[in-house]
């Protein structure tokens, strides 16, 4: 009876194995050769958005963009460079809100070796934020597109889990290809609960204090 348990436990961690393997190689497998892997994940807050784009470019076509990062020709890749490079990734992004157009900043870039990029391995991080101008409270929506290497591109997007709870969004709509991602979303009222809270604790505070004061005065003309 415990070897039929053994065996059993044992056939089902090797297919627990099994399957975990797979689900890691897939994304191996779905990153083409030929193909340039872009894949966003943007935050919105109630008054700013993040961009975080990972940019991954396979064996085929990646001495092209190492070429094109490296200029000098030197063999390695400088901040300028990378900057620069991520600059021109920043001309074929486009950020909406409500219909209008948003600007947004590049505020990091992290980048492997010229190598690693090379043999189709190496991933360029870039991150980018946007401010919001003032929005009402009720349901907003906000449009993202990326039109680099469009030639060889796969794109992902995907809207990341809001971190503030004035944030809930609705719906996410993509494209065939997922070039543009549109994030249906609503931003709630700011909560007055917490100045309220601070106002009443300060008063209490105050209430307090001034109680001792009285019962100072007091055992002070009683001593006298």
């Amino acid at each position: 009876m415990t070897t039929d348990r053994n065996s059993r436990r044992s056939k089902s961690r090797g297919a627990i194995a099994a399957a975990l393997i797979v689900i890691a190689a897939v994304p191996a497998l779905a990153h083409r050769r030929d193909e340039y892997l872009q894949a966003a994940r943007i935050s919105v807050d109630p008054h700013r958005i993040a961009l975080e784009l990972d940019v991954t470019p396979g064996i085929a076509i990646a001495p092209t963009v190492v070429a094109e990062i490296d200029r000098d020709r030197d063999g390695r890749i400088t901040d300028p460079e990378a900057r620069a490079y991520a600059g021109r990734i920043q001309a074929g992004l486009r950020l909406e809100i409500d219909g209008r157009p948003l600007p947004f900043e590049l505020v990091d870039v992290r980048w492997p070796a010229p190598m690693d990029l090379t043999r189709g391995e190496g991933t360029i991080q870039i991150a980018l934020a946007a401010t919001l101008p003032s929005l009402d409270p009720g349901r907003h929506r906000l449009r993202y597109e990326n039109h680099h290497h469009p030639a060889d591109a796969a794109y992902l997007a995907n809207a990341m889990s809001p971190s503030s709870p004035r944030v809930v969004v609705r719906t996410q709509h993509r494209d065939a290809v997922q070039r543009t991602l549109t994030i249906e979303y609503t931003l709630d009222r700011e909560t007055a609960g917490v100045p309220w809270l601070l106002v009443v604790g300060l008063a209490a505070e105050i209430v307090m204090i001034a109680g001792l004061g009285l019962v100072v005065r007091r055992l002070r003309r009683e001593r006298a």
